[in-house]
């Protein structure tokens, strides 16, 4: 009898594990767009449209994905993934996607926020001790900057919102703390090439001086870098493990990594920048965020939760549709649905931002149409990539938008962003 019980548990263990994988195997699905709701001349047309930046050498190419009702109603690889070495752009090729990391490890920090690892009102210095002495800089009369006390500790829900008074250095706009980071090596959003690991650099910005006073402003910087670090603290995990096993493993994120593995290396698209004739043209081979940086070589030892991420357009719309869909996707939870409602809720309050937007937990939030002026629903969320990617959810469509290129700003004339929205919502007939 007990070799009987014991031959059906091993066999339910069996059938768990085979249902398992094949819950988080399971492909997007393709439907004709118009049983989606959709026009299909009216695709066809921003088919068409998107074509144009490739053809008219703004971009090299482009990789576009949206989904309606979890099902794909339009997919396109355009142009080519490394023009010199004659690649085209494929639907899976891999893109850094910067910015876009910030969502995920912001789900992280929610995930252990959730468990009752750590909570979103924690101090910072709960974690990283030299942050209960940073000290902000104000401009003085002689030239130079006087530090000054937090006026309140930071918290994470500070660094989830950008309103932490902590910038990217001298990047994204000069200010009287911009020398001290200079001087130190911490400038811009790029950290991968940094030997040291993410832990010892957020130890060394505490030693900075900030740009402002916790729950002020809005400023972009290195905010979710540090929840990187505190994952990595609160979880006792390496913050590429963690996201592995937390969320790449369960939603099928199978080609989402800091540093791709060898054996996707022909896949990572080739940065481009523009020429001041026009064109455009390869970024040089240097590790800094004006170049095609070290994520296939170097150290390898810095994980850039603000920044650092590669992924294809399928994985990143598989995470937003878990998000659309109240954290889970495929019988697979990440997060609870009220956690899910109170990241894409704006937390800003009375600080400035954007014209109709606010900011949440990871993403900006549409709170007014008219005031943006551009199409969309009251309620959508998303964000962007320096590397020149876009992505957004709208719950009241049922609409997941992902859409990568490769190249570096300034790009003066370069609004595909804007008709790629325009001609995506004038397409929807139901």
């Amino acid at each position: 009898m007990k070799a009987i019980q014991r031959t059906r548990q091993v066999i339910l263990l069996a059938l768990l594990v085979f249902s398992t994988v094949t819950i988080q195997a399971q492909e997007l699905s393709r439907t004709r767009p118009d049983r989606l709701g959709f026009d299909r001349d009216r695709l066809q047309q921003l088919d068409s449209t998107l074509q144009s930046y490739i053809d008219n050498e703004q971009i090299a190419g482009s990789v576009t994905l949206v989904l309606r009702n979890g099902r794909i109603a339009y997919s396109s690889a355009k142009g080519m993934q490394d023009r010199e070495a004659g690649i085209p752009m494929q639907e899976n090729s891999l893109f850094r996607i910067a910015s876009q990391t910030k969502a995920i490890v912001s789900t992280g920090i929610m995930i252990l926020h959730e468990r009752g690892v750590l909570n979103i009102a924690d101090p910072l210095s709960k974690y990283f001790p030299e942050w209960a002495n940073t000290r902000v800089g104000v401009a003085n009369d002689n030239g130079g900057i006087d530090l000054v006390p937090l006026v309140r500790p930071i918290n994470l829900r500070d660094l989830l919102t950008h309103t932490s008074g902590i910038g990217y250095g001298g990047f994204g706009g000069s200010s009287p703390v911009t020398p001290a980071w200079d001087q130190a090596g911490i400038a811009g959003w790029y950290l991968a090439s940094h030997p040291e690991g993410i832990q010892a650099i957020v130890r060394k910005m505490a030693s900075l001086p900030q740009r402002a006073q916790p729950g002020q402003e809005w400023i972009y910087g290195y905010n979710i870098d540090i929840l990187g670090a505190v994952i990595e603290v609160a979880s006792g995990k390496a913050l590429n493990v963690f996201l592995d096993e937390e969320i790449f493993t369960p939603l099928g994120m199978h080609d989402t990594n800091f540093f791709p593995p060898q054996e996707l290396a022909g896949r990572l698209s080739k940065v481009y920048r523009g020429k001041a004739g026009g064109g455009i043209e390869p970024a040089p081979a240097v590790a800094s965020m004006q170049g095609q940086g070290e994520y296939l070589s170097g150290p390898k030892a810095t994980f850039s939760g603000g920044a650092g991420l590669t992924s294809t357009a399928n994985d990143y719309a598989r995470f937003l549709q878990m998000t659309l869909n109240g954290g889970e996707l495929n019988g697979v939870r990440i997060l609870g649905p009220k956690t899910i409602e109170l990241m894409t809720t704006d937390h800003l309050r009375q600080i400035p931002f954007n014209s109709g937007t606010g900011f949440g937990l990871g993403f900006s939030v549409l709170k007014d149409v008219g005031a943006r002026g551009t199409m969309g629903s009251v309620g959508e969320y998303g964000w962007g990539g320096a590397y020149h990617s876009t992505y957004w959810v709208d719950p009241i469509e049922n609409l997941v938008v992902v859409y990568l290129s490769q190249i570096l700003s300034p790009n003066p004339g370069l609004d595909d962003f804007q008709k790629l929205r325009a001609g995506l919502y004038s397409a929807i007939t139901e």
